[in-house]
């Protein structure tokens, strides 16, 4: 799998931290999840309520919540949200002081506004009472053990 050079999202300089489930030892770094899930991310993995704007070149829409807590399964740490406009909050990761967002491209230039400091702590049984999310999430989990799986990662 060819890997990406240059990465965008938030926090990417230092998301060095290392898988703490065994299982997924193979994903790397979040740097080289990012890499593994750009080929997972998909319209059916995207928030439904976004899913007429996703596309391959924006990936991570309506992607934030199902990976931010994929990213605390490997790597621990807690997930946070940034309230935004409509009352949704826009979620992402904090491993041990490393602070990063996998998922920040989707907002563009806007992304550089996002604020990372102060935020609530998300809860996966909050996020995960709406069924849809949960099984977004269980799909992708399920899609990235696979990729995980083959010989070429």
């Amino acid at each position: 799998m060819e890997k990406s050079h240059v990465y965008r999202f938030y926090g990417n300089e230092h998301a060095d931290v290392k898988p703490t489930d065994v299982m997924f030892q193979k994903a790397g770094t979040p740097r080289e999840l990012y890499d593994i899930l750009s080929s997972v991310w998909c319209r059916d993995t995207c928030a439904p309520r976004m899913r007429d704007e996703w596309s391959e070149d924006n990936k991570t829409l309506g992607q934030c919540s199902i990976t931010a807590f994929l990213v605390q399964d490997i790597y621990g740490g807690k997930v946070y949200g940034i309230l935004r406009p409509g009352g949704n909050y826009h979620c992402y990761n904090d491993v041990d002081g490393h602070v990063f967002d996998l998922t920040s491209e989707q907002f563009g230039d806007e992304a550089a506004s996002l604020v990372y400091e102060g935020n609530p702590e998300q809860s996966r049984e909050v996020h995960f009472k709406k069924t849809e999310k949960k099984l977004r999430y269980e799909y992708l989990k399920a899609e990235l053990k696979r990729k995980l799986d083959q010989e070429d990662i």
